[in-house]
C-alpha cells in the first residue's frame, strides 16, 4: 500500500514536515482522507486542475511584480514545476482511464481569497500568504494520503512532497519581505479560514474540500 512513512520522511526532513504541520491551524480530517480513498478519478481531475491554477497564480505574479526580481526568480522556478506536476498527474490520469474534464471548484480557494486586501501592498502580501496555505494544506495532504493508496499513486504523491513544502516556505518569504511588519497577524487571519474550510461539513468533495457533508 504505497510508501510507508519512513520512505516519505526520506524525502522530506522531519524538520519540515514539523514546520509545515505547525503552519498549518489543522491536521486533515480523517472523514476527508477517507472519502478521498473511494473517489480516486475526482481527487485525480480536481489535483490536475488545481496544478495549472498553481502555474497560472506563479505566472499572474511575475507579470505584476516585475520590478521583484526574487519573485520573478521564485515564481518562475514554481510555474515550471506545477506544469511538470500537471503533465505527471495527466499522464497518471488517462493511464488509469480518466479523461480530463475542468469541474466544478471546491468553495476553498473562493474563501481563501475573499478577505484579501484590495490595496498595496496589503494586496501582495496576502496573495501570497494565501499561496503558502494552499500549498501546505497540499503537501500536508499527499503526505496523509501516500501511505494508503496503492504503490504508484503513492510513489506520485510522495514525489510531489518536497517541491511542494518548499513553495509554501517560499512563499511565506515572499510575503514577509514585502510587508513592512510582521506578517504574524495576517498569517493567523488566514489560518482561522482556512481551519474553517478544512474542518466545517462541506457538500462538494474536491482535493481542497471540507469534510464530507
Amino acid at each position: 500500500m504505497g510508501f510507508q512513512k519512513e520512505s516519505i520522511m526520506e524525502l522530506v526532513s522531519r524538520e519540515d514536515l514539523d514546520h509545515l504541520f505547525a503552519f498549518l491551524p489543522c491536521r486533515t480530517p480523517q472523514a476527508w482522507i477517507e472519502e478521498a480513498l473511494k473517489q480516486e478519478e475526482v481527487l485525480l481531475l480536481n489535483h490536475c486542475y488545481l496544478e495549472q491554477c498553481a502555474a497560472r497564480t506563479a505566472l499572474g505574479l511575475m507579470f505584476r511584480c516585475p520590478d521583484k526580481p526574487d519573485v520573478l526568480i521564485k515564481m518562475s522556478k514554481l510555474a515550471r514545476e506545477e506544469l511538470r506536476h500537471f503533465e505527471k498527474v495527466h499522464t497518471l490520469l488517462t493511464k488509469r482511464g480518466y479523461s480530463y474534464k475542468i469541474m466544478k471548484p471546491s468553495r476553498y480557494a473562493g474563501m481563501m481569497h475573499e478577505p484579501v486586501r484590495k490595496k498595496e501592498p496589503g494586496n501582495l502580501v496576502d496573495t501570497l500568504i494565501v499561496g503558502a496555505y494552499i500549498e501546505a494544506r497540499s503537501c500536508e495532504r499527499f503526505a496523509s494520503l501516500a501511505p494508503r493508496v496503492d504503490e504508484e499513486l503513492g510513489d506520485f504523491f510522495s514525489s510531489l512532497l518536497k517541491s511542494e513544502a518548499r513553495h509554501f516556505r517560499d512563499y511565506l518569504t515572499l510575503a514577509q519581505n514585502y510587508c513592512d511588519e510582521p506578517i504574524d497577524g495576517r498569517v493567523a487571519f488566514f489560518g482561522d479560514i482556512e481551519q474553517k474550510a478544512i474542518e466545517s461539513e462541506d457538500e462538494l468533495f474536491r482535493f481542497h474540500s471540507g469534510v464530507p457533508a
